[in-house]
């Protein structure tokens, strides 16, 4: 058993969406790897000589929304900061940040691990503006400006982690709330939110903060998950070969699967905060506040409980369908025309819809299958008009053209074959073409009419009704059976 236990802290920077940036008029747009260097900028942010910022709403309100979602109390008056940080992506040679009164302070968020539900305390939620992007060409380096300026959200936790597991699960969670209020896409790949993780590790029962490390920039749960791993243990292999772990900040090489030290012990007084001169204090009225509250959305968690509860669902479904707020909209945009089970819709969706997802690199709300285009390829299915599988690949060609269940079946002649005498006719063919099997079955091995139904779906080209099929095929050869 370990003498030593991990203190793990989080500092969450998660872009805003909103039209325009934090403290200017400029457009946010979104970096597909396409957009001209320094096209989306202006003097304000890019720092020019007496411009003056202005107060981005949305992005407070947004905060605010955070705050709330988090159990946190929203302050009446907080303050912008200059920052001071020196850095060629950041063109204020400062950034604009708050520190001593931030919008939100001392809320909490549960999580769920292997040993039940832990509470994990938020020290605050404020907000700040994103720097550029540093582009290395050999030996020179470049900066574009098209994110500098964006709104950013940082939410910073108290030491309350214990282990990477943990520290993942609160990031996995977090990301869903920040996905459903609309802040955040989600999208980590693009880097619209990155982690910080504070690492130390103490005696087992010792309530001191040991020296920490600092991991910059994680851009990815794996990456948060394993460069907190690998410090932990790093920490532990350093105090018992009776070593000392000072304060540092590291970065992740993702590719080793290593920490590595960028600048050794950085403070918060490093920074020399001091009051932003160019922004009055910000006033948040409890009228502003309780409107934002109203607005909050069901928040994941609820909405696990409530479709567990209404629509009979296991965890898993659950799981899947809620973790996405744009799949959890279009499920419940389908159970409401009422046509079809909510358990079929969520094994379709979860099913092949997911599948369908992956393999064409789109979200749910890029496809152009609609709820009711789903239901409908669905009734069909149960109603006879196609069978299972031919309703798989028609939802094939749903994804991949856009067109209805309908118009498929109709280009393509899939409807299904429920004629009885067309069927009689083909189940005959078939056994007079394989008089082998046909022995076989005859002779006990009953086991071959799976084989043999096969050859009649082949045939028809799947679009035989199968319990129709099984039913005839089954009758036509207890006939030979009798007749020998």
């Amino acid at each position: 058993m370990t003498r030593y236990e991990p203190v793990i802290g989080l500092e969450v920077h998660a872009q805003i969406h909103t039209a325009s940036k934090m403290f200017c008029r400029c457009p946010v747009v979104e970096d597909t790897g396409d957009l001209e260097p320094n096209t989306y900028v202006c003097p304000v942010c890019t720092a020019m000589p007496g411009t003056l910022p202005v107060i981005n709403r949305r992005a407070v309100e947004l905060t605010i929304m955070t705050g709330l979602a988090l159990n946190c109390e929203i302050l009446p008056v907080s303050r912008f900061a200059r920052k001071s940080y020196f850095y060629p992506d950041l063109p204020k040679g400062y950034q604009i940040s708050q520190h001593a009164l931030p919008l939100a302070r001392d809320g909490y968020l549960e999580i769920e691990t292997e040993n039940g539900t832990r509470r994990v305390r938020i020290d605050n939620v404020h907000l700040e503006e994103d720097t550029g992007k540093l582009f290395h060409v050999g030996n020179v380096s470049l900066v574009d400006f098209n994110r500098a300026g964006v709104p950013l959200i940082e939410i910073v936790t108290k030491p309350d982690m214990r282990s990477a597991e943990e520290v993942r699960a609160f990031a996995v969670k977090l990301r869903e709330i920040l996905i459903y209020l609309g802040v955040n896409s989600g999208d980590m790949e693009k880097g619209v939110m990155r982690f910080e993780a504070s690492v130390s590790v103490r005696p087992v029962g010792s309530d001191e903060l040991m020296p920490r490390h600092e991991i910059k920039n994680l851009n990815s749960f794996r990456a948060l998950a394993r460069a907190v791993a690998y410090e932990i243990e790093q920490q532990i292999r350093v105090l018992e070969g009776g070593g000392q772990v000072t304060q540092e900040t590291m970065g992740w090489d993702d590719a080793r699967g290593v920490t590595y030290t960028q600048r050794t012990k950085e403070y918060a007084h490093d920074y020399r905060y001091f009051p932003e001169p160019d922004l009055p204090p910000l006033e948040v009225g409890r009228e502003w506040v309780e409107s934002l509250r109203r607005q909050l959305p069901e928040l994941p968690d609820a909405r696990r409980a409530r479709f567990r509860a209404e629509y009979g669902l296991g965890d898993f479904e659950t799981e899947l369908l809620v973790a996405d707020r744009a799949v959890a909209d279009y499920f419940e945009a389908a159970v409401s025309l009422g046509k079809t089970s909510p358990k079929t819709l969520a094994n379709w969706i979860t099913g092949d819809l997911f599948r369908l997802m992956k393999e064409t690199k789109r979200r749910i709300d890029e496809i152009p299958v609609s709820p009711e285009g789903l239901v409908d390829l669905i009734q069909r299915v149960e109603e006879g008009a196609v069978n299972l599988n031919t309703g798989r690949e028609i939802l094939e060609e749903m994804v991949a053209t856009g067109k209805e269940a309908r118009q498929i079946i109709e280009e393509k002649g899939l409807a299904q074959i429920s004629d009885e005498a067309a069927l009689r006719g083909i189940i005959e063919q078939v056994l007079d073409q394989h008089p082998a099997q046909v022995e076989q079955y005859v002779g006990g091995k009953t086991q071959v009419a799976g084989w043999l139904m096969g050859q009649v779906m082949k045939a028809t080209k799947g679009r035989a009704n199968p319990q129709l099929v099984r039913r005839l095929l089954n009758e036509a050869l207890e006939a030979r059976r009798k007749g020998r």
